[in-house]
């Protein structure tokens, strides 16, 4: 089979190195994914509390939300901060939105109308359900989402973070030109802050006015997305040659992939502990969910640093970068769109029933049609997408080139 030309939606590289990729990261969103897939069916299938430490460690693998944060954190402000390091024009607000707009919502506007169509659950949702759906809005206006779609609250957050990312970038950059690390560095201590407060107090305050779940808004998850703007600014710094010597470790440790993966095997097992709380639906302590946190931060940090500064010509680099792999990284958007309407599917037409075992064969269906479903939605919704959204920036760039012309001249 012939694997698609992957659509042009990484962010946008500044004009100074177009030719920017970090091919590893690919393959670091499809492990994100499939961690995600493996999680929720292993709780569907009752496996977190029947394997013992291998079952607390499965609902550990919640941490691919994590990794999805920080990489969206890294990816998305980059651009703004090599252009600043450049003295070049920050991207534009306007095709970023758009850009934004039409990477997440065709794909999830359509999980919305199987979810709620197809699946028996979701047999009589009302307008509100709807409309709530649609919006994207669901943590924000209940606290229990529809069958087949509980996994969009981390899209809600992600979508959060992507219409507060001009302010956070223009506060991080401010108008002048150049790039000032110390701003950059102020903005993350600022949403890790934002981050504690919403955990420890605000949150408690907010759901006593709101019919919505406050602990799934993106304050409560704010400093993933600031561990990924940190590394940011520290590959734009080393790209040019600006970087600290203290901070040269970083990279140094980012270029031994074996002891980042071994840190983070041994993070996933100390998460595993009751160190971070309880598995199921009980509230850990204040201690549990900081830690929790935390870990998470880590984890997801070292992960995404073994693709930043990966060693193009070492062997990491070369078998992540492997096409297959980040091809499954190309559609695992759709694969956590899609793969809880499809285990709910399972469930529905298959003699399997919930918490009732059977993990290995539901989380193998789960796969295999999660990716066939995701592969579908890949050719047919993300990859024409993906093309209207670059035929946008085209004509935008030939209607904005006679002003740029006419400057020009009025200037000499």
């Amino acid at each position: 089979m012939k694997l698609p030309r992957s659509p042009r939606w990484r962010a946008a590289s500044p004009h100074a190195d177009p030719a920017v990729e970090f091919p590893v990261l690919d393959t670091l969103r499809a492990i994100g994914a499939l961690a995600v897939l493996t999680t929720h069916t292993a709780f569907q299938s009752g496996d977190y509390l029947r394997n013992g430490v291998w079952g607390t460690i499965l609902a550990r693998l919640d941490v691919g939300v994590a990794i999805f944060f920080v990489l969206s954190g890294f990816l998305l402000s980059r651009p703004w901060l090599a252009r600043a390091a450049d003295s070049a024009r920050p991207p534009s607000t306007r095709r970023y939105y758009e850009k934004r707009l039409l990477r997440i919502y065709p794909v999830y506007l359509v999980t919305v109308v199987i979810a709620l169509v197809l699946i028996p659950d979701n047999e009589g949702a009302g307008l509100g359900t709807w409309v709530s759906s649609l919006l994207l809005a669901d943590p924000y206006t209940s606290e229990k989402l529809p069958h087949g779609l509980t996994q969009m609250w981390s899209l809600t957050a992600e979508a959060a973070f992507y219409v507060l990312l001009p302010i956070l970038m223009r506060l991080a950059i401010g108008s002048g030109r150049g790039l000032r690390p110390w701003r950059v560095l102020a903005v993350a201590t600022g949403m890790v802050a934002v981050n504690v407060l919403w955990i420890y107090v605000l949150a408690g305050l907010v759901q006593d006015h709101t019919d919505g779940a406050p602990g799934l808004w993106l304050p409560a998850f704010a400093s993933w997305f600031a561990v990924g703007i940190v590394l940011a600014l520290v590959q734009v710094l080393h790209d040019r040659g600006q970087l600290p010597v203290r901070a040269r470790a970083i990279v140094d440790v980012a270029r031994m992939p074996g002891v980042c993966w071994a840190i983070i095997g041994g993070l996933v097992l100390v998460a595993a502990t009751p160190v971070a709380g309880p598995v199921m639906f009980q509230v850990g302590s204040d201690g549990q969910i900081f830690a929790k946190h935390l870990l998470y931060a880590v984890i997801g940090g070292l992960m995404v640093l073994t693709g930043v500064f990966a060693d193009r010509a070492g062997t990491y680099a070369r078998v992540m970068s492997w096409p297959l792999l980040r091809h499954l990284g190309h559609i695992s958007y759709g694969v956590f769109c899609i793969h809880l309407a499809m285990l709910s599917l399972i469930y529905a037409v298959t003699d399997y029933s919930v918490f009732s075992g059977d993990g290995l064969p539901v989380w193998a269906l789960s796969v295999v049609l999660s990716v066939l479903a995701a592969e579908l939605l890949y050719r047919v919704i993300e990859v024409p997408s993906a093309r209207i959204a670059d035929r946008w920036r085209r004509e935008e760039s030939r209607a904005s080139a006679p002003r740029t012309e006419q400057t020009a001249a009025s200037t000499r």
